[in-house]
């Protein structure tokens, strides 16, 4: 059976805006608004290179800025599918605002996240439905962000079922674990719980160290030395405790960024594809702004996934889409061709005329 979508998630939409000239946000009075969510910054890789995506996600009905967010997605040619509920007056549900500088220099970049009556947090099963959506239409692979797992028990119920459904129907299941301790605060048994439940159907993990050890309660690596082999070694070790507790997982894989200033970082990626290990070796990159750059590496990883590539080409051209999103002030990279994406690989920036 051909299968209607390459990559499926389910997302709470909101809107991030930062200031046009990378300001701080105390003092600037001029914004650029663009839709957001992790999620969907890695859905726009693969719809922008022609593959159709979909989000599975709320909106506030008759709300100015879910028209903004959906407006926004069919620019990014990421489809959407969900409910939509009513706002309940002026205290009731909004979509989140994401309110960021990107830093500059020395000024490290800043987010502020104000997601009180966050509409997301309703996401539910009975609002949707799955034997459709894995059954006949079919989707190759669901993504499932930790971010979207944590955010209420309603939308962490809503991911086991995705992560069920689609198993049923032979569908693949990427988890990006997006560990935040502001989600877990109280709630650490009831998630552990559902994030293993998670990691268990899962065919894809995603995640540095400290998401392995905090959402998974895996030990972490030992002590060793300083410097990015022996990072990249301790992360080899932890894994290895990883793949025996979720020996069903075909791919693990991460980033490996470090900070010199706002504008420039050392960006580089590691993947664990059966029992090799693959590297894309750290580079100095210029960053523009930094937010999305790990979603853009998911994105192109699973693009070359879907595509039907080797895990090495798969992580390198992650590499390259996750170095596309810090050069731009959105959260999201939308690559014009595969091209545009391999002559970043290749440190290419020669013009194209």
């Amino acid at each position: 059976m051909t299968k209607t979508y390459a990559i499926v998630c389910p997302s709470s939409m909101g809107v991030r805006i930062t200031p046009e000239t990378r300001q701080p946000v105390h003092y600037s009075n001029r914004y650029i608004m663009q839709g957001t969510s992790a999620e969907t910054n890695v859905l726009t890789i693969a719809s922008s290179l022609g593959k159709r995506t979909k989000v599975l996600t709320t909106f506030v009905k008759d709300s100015p800025i879910a028209a903004f967010i959906k407006a926004d997605l069919r620019a990014r040619n990421v489809e959407y599918e969900g409910p939509e509920v009513p706002q309940g007056g002026p205290w009731g549900y909004r979509h989140q605002f994401n309110i960021a500088d990107s830093g500059f220099g020395l000024r490290a970049p800043s987010v502020h996240n104000d997601r009180a009556g966050e509409v997301g947090r309703t996401l539910n099963t009975k609002d949707f439905d799955l034997d459709r959506l894995f059954g006949q239409e079919g989707v190759e692979i669901l993504h499932l962000s930790g971010l979207i797992a944590a955010l209420s028990p309603e939308s962490s119920r809503f991911c086991l079922d995705l992560a069920k459904k689609a198993k049923e129907y032979g569908t693949k299941i990427s988890f990006d674990l997006n560990y935040r301790a502001s989600f877990w605060k109280g709630r650490e048994e009831e998630l552990s719980k559902a994030f293993h439940e998670i990691a268990s159907q899962a065919d894809f993990l995603i995640g540095n160290e400290e998401d392995f050890q905090l959402a998974l309660g895996i030990q972490g690596p030992e002590a060793g030395g300083k410097g990015i082999g022996a990072k990249m070694d301790s992360f080899k070790e932890m894994i290895g405790r990883v793949k025996a507790a979720y020996p069903k997982v075909q791919l693990f894989a991460t980033t490996l960024r470090e900070v010199v200033s706002a504008n420039e970082h050392l960006w580089g990626a590691i993947l664990l594809s059966g029992d090799t290990w693959y590297t894309a070796e750290q580079r100095p990159i210029p960053v523009l702004d930094r937010i999305g750059g790990g979603d853009g590496f998911v994105g192109g990883l699973l693009y070359g996934i879907i595509q039907g590539w080797s895990p090495e080409d798969c992580l390198h051209f992650g590499w390259a889409t996750g170095v596309l999103a810090t050069t731009s002030l959105m959260d999201y990279a939308q690559p014009l061709n595969e091209e545009q994406v391999w002559s970043i690989w290749a440190g290419n920036a020669r013009v194209k005329r």
